[in-house]
């Protein structure tokens, strides 16, 4: 496919403008990245705080609050951050759009690239305080999850990516949507409060698989990776492989309008 052709001949140029673009977002202060770091790790310990000491919720079941919150969050973190900025990437680069030589194809991937830094040391922080209280992760279900992570942002982000482009007021309804996302998925609240046919359609949401699969990579309870015979992990690529193949449809179709609308 042309998408894949593109990115892997400019995979340098988009890890480069990645970094870039993650040191550009702080460039005006004093601590630079340091608050790209130190913003999601307050925010992900005043949640365990609140939780956990304060409201003394019961949703972590007979794990640690901490181990059990941090790397749902995290993940959720990295996802929402990655599809946001992801999707007002082209927008943000427009002065790239309008250079007839540079692959619009890679703007996205930029921002993705961008995020992935704060992911990965959300990420490790998770898994530092996983091990701190005695939980050694399955590096291999980790691996996975990011992997998927990254496949469906880059599949939802093709569409996303491209509305925003030719409809700005899209990202405002984007935002409302991600919000919307947070508190429909199980990242404070526990899944085993819902049961029956309600719990089937949680847990077929792409956002639980990932958030859930990135949880109980640290847990030693039965993995959504594999329950029911793998039948969450057939509909998470399933709905994957369609939302890349129809967002990849519309932003082709689109992509030669970019340079009038901004």
């Amino acid at each position: 496919m042309e998408f894949f052709k593109t990115l892997y001949q400019n995979k340098k140029l988009a890890i480069q403008l990645g970094r870039n673009d993650f040191r550009n977002r702080f460039a005006n202060t004093s601590l630079g990245t340091i608050w790209g770091f130190a913003q999601p790790f307050v925010f992900m310990i005043t949640y365990v705080i609140v939780f956990q000491y304060i409201l003394k919720t019961g949703s972590s079941g007979k794990y640690p609050y901490v181990v059990w919150f941090l790397p749902g969050m995290g993940m959720w973190m990295f996802c929402s951050d990655a599809i946001l900025t992801a999707s007002n990437s082209i927008r943000n680069y427009s002065y790239l759009v309008k250079k007839v030589v540079f692959p619009v194809d890679i703007i996205p991937v930029i921002s993705i690239t961008s995020s992935s830094f704060i992911g990965l040391f959300l990420i490790y922080i998770a898994t530092m305080a996983a091990v701190a209280f005695g939980y050694f992760p399955n590096l291999l279900n980790i691996l996975y999850i990011v992997v998927c992570a990254i496949c469906f942002i880059l599949a939802l982000t093709r569409f996303t990516s491209a509305l925003t482009t030719v409809v700005p007021d899209f990202s405002q309804l984007l935002n409302i949507l991600i919000q919307l996302c947070m508190w429909f998925t199980p990242i404070i609240w526990n899944l085993n409060m819902i049961e029956g046919s309600i719990s089937i359609l949680f847990k077929a949401f792409p956002f639980t698989y990932l958030v859930e699969g990135f949880r109980q990579a640290f847990l030693s309870s039965s993995t959504i990776i594999t329950e029911h015979h793998g039948l969450y992990t057939v509909v998470f690529w399933v709905v994957t492989v369609i939302l890349f193949a129809w967002g990849n449809a519309i932003f082709e179709k689109n992509k030669k309008d970019f340079a009038d609308v901004l």
